[in-house]
């Protein structure tokens, strides 16, 4: 069992960054501000395409999950915060198996942190993300 799991985990995709999912059905993982705002980059793309719920900033919603990097004032909020919403998202992606996740450089464009300190939050995720190239080199 031990090693059917970790298969799983080393079985990465990836996808070019600043691309849209080609599976019309992948749920836009993006990064967010506890306000719901949603009006600048991929949470922009999240509002205008995937159903991101204007004032709702953590979890799923319409085709889309939102992960916290600023809070309802727009400051960045702390990495270790930020880790706590991405170890959520794992559970939810592992949870929802029959799904396909795009995630992208969460944390990494408005609210200023590496794909360095970043991407290694999710080396534990479930085979069903997908995630910038970008991050091939923290991930694999």
């Amino acid at each position: 069992m031990q090693e059917k799991f970790t298969a799983m985990l080393l079985t990465r995709q990836y996808h070019v960054d600043g691309t849209l999912p080609e599976n019309p059905k992948a749920v836009w993982v993006f990064g967010s501000n506890l306000a719901g705002r949603h009006g600048a980059g991929a949470a922009k793309i999240a509002a205008a395409l995937f159903g991101a719920e204007r004032g709702k900033g953590f979890g799923a919603m319409g085709q889309c999950f939102a992960i916290p990097t600023k809070d309802q004032k727009l400051s960045v909020i702390e990495i270790a915060e930020i880790h706590t919403s991405i170890e959520y998202f794992l559970r939810y992606a592992k949870e929802h198996a029959d799904e396909e996740f795009f995630v992208t450089r969460v944390g990494c464009g408005l609210a200023g942190y590496h794909d360095a300190q970043i991407a290694p939050m999710f080396k534990q995720a479930p085979a069903n993300c997908s995630f910038p190239d970008a991050w091939k080199p923290y991930l694999d």
